[in-house]
């Protein structure tokens, strides 16, 4: 410990980062403790952030602007590889983590510290998010991890140990013990009544988005852009990445679109329930998708749809600094080269409903799929279907002519006899 004099910490002002500084400083004597907080979209939580952590014991805070950089290179290449974990889970924390733990990892370098420092659990997905982060750009920084640590055993426990501490926790108390993370792409909820998979989610628990019930009476109806599997435009108009996920935002929250309630498989191994909003993201994955039924032949979008959930998992893992993450990436490119278009889209009471969808690429061709008439020669289809069954009417006549006595197979006098039949 007496090694350590510089440390940084990733703070947010929430429950657990705001007893840590306290804390670091007890058990690192006379160790300057630096908070970082990156702003992925947070809006509500920086409010006085500063002067809190000062309060709390820090010598400074850095407080950075990361949400365009957030939603460019990090939320739309998950968007692109169409990355959903266990099917349900559009990765909003997951895919925040990288990027905050390599801000911190940059200023820990800036500013000489010896140590980095964060408020995750040891139960959870962040604590390896985060570690993972830090090994992969600065590995030579020690970790601090006091969940890991100290006694402090549950939320109410670091509720008293702030109290006594003289700690402000603002709208956090015993009784609203809801676990939240909040950035550009969603509002997650843990703990407290959900920790029972049976109950049912209390609609003034939600803060992002309308009850479907509340939702309006009468569609919207809504057409986003795409350029090589990224969004450039809402309704007709070309947007930046930033103001594009907020309009989205807005849109769905009104029409109640985003809410997802699940019970998911932490990195850990451990069972977890976890109640998203992700309105904007629950739109854009929609349309992605659409797109890429009309510009991918199936062989390209069958594969992409296996490494989607590969690319997935390395997401939810932390493994976001990696070789395999990059060569995916790689593959995400160039298999989207040409998933460029416009969907069209209608939200009504928390529902998404392609209504269209246009390409240049599109590889639909409408005189080949039509009932009518059409240059398509049905006539081909007989040799197709001789050529593509051939290796299921060999084994069974094989299979089905076996000797039981002898176990061996009659003489095949050749396919001719089997076409003919």
């Amino acid at each position: 410990m007496a090694d350590i004099k510089k440390i940084v910490l990733a703070y947010s002002g929430g429950l657990d980062t705001s007893i840590i500084i306290p804390w670091l400083r007890e058990h690192y004597p006379g160790a300057e403790v630096i908070a970082m907080c990156a702003n992925v979209g947070q809006e509500d939580n920086l409010s006085g952030l500063e002067k809190k952590a000062k309060a709390s014991g820090a010598s400074k805070l850095y407080l950075l602007d990361v949400r365009e950089e957030f939603v460019k290179d990090y939320l739309f290449r998950v968007l692109r590889a169409g990355a959903i974990y266990e099917e349900k889970y559009l990765l909003g924390t997951s895919i925040a983590r990288p990027l905050q733990a390599k801000h911190q990892v940059e200023v820990a370098l800036k500013e000489g510290a010896d140590a980095v420092a964060h408020g995750c659990t040891g139960k959870g997905n962040d604590q390896v998010r985060f570690e993972l982060t830090y090994k992969a750009l600065a590995p030579h920084l020690k970790v601090i991890a006091p969940w890991r640590m100290w006694n402090i055993r549950s939320r109410e426990e670091a509720i008293d140990y702030a109290q006594a501490h003289n700690i402000d926790l603002g709208k956090i108390t015993k009784e609203k013990i809801y676990s939240r993370d909040e950035n550009l792409w969603h509002l997650s909820h843990e703990g407290g009544d959900l920790e029972d998979p049976w109950n049912r989610p209390k609609e003034d628990m939600f803060q992002r988005t309308k009850s479907p019930q509340e939702a309006p009476d009468r569609e919207t109806e809504i057409t986003v852009e795409f350029d090589k599997g990224f969004p450039v435009g809402v309704n007709g108009k070309k947007m930046t990445p930033l103001a594009l996920v907020e309009e989205l935002n807005r849109l769905g929250a009104e029409n109640g679109i985003g809410r997802v309630d699940m019970v998911e498989t932490r990195q850990v191994g451990m069972k977890s329930r976890g109640v998203y909003e992700t309105p904007g993201g629950t739109i854009l994955h929609a349309g992605i998708r659409e797109l890429e039924q009309i510009t991918l032949d199936a062989d390209a979008l069958h594969f992409k749809r296996m490494l989607a959930m590969r690319y997935s998992e390395l997401v939810y893992s932390g493994k976001w600094y990696t070789p395999l993450r990059d060569s995916l990436e790689a593959f995400m490119a160039k298999i989207s080269e040409y998933t460029s278009g416009t969907v069209r889209m209608v939200l009504y009471k928390g529902n998404v409903i392609v209504a269209g969808r246009k390409s240049p690429y599109s590889l639909y061709l409408q005189d080949l799929a039509s009932f009518g008439a059409s240059s398509y020669d049905h006539g081909d289809a007989t040799g197709f279907i001789n050529l593509f069954g051939l290796a299921t009417g060999v084994a069974a006549i094989v299979h089905r002519g076996i000797d039981e006595d002898t176990g061996q197979a009659p003489e095949i006098k050749g396919m001719a006899g089997f076409h003919e039949k």
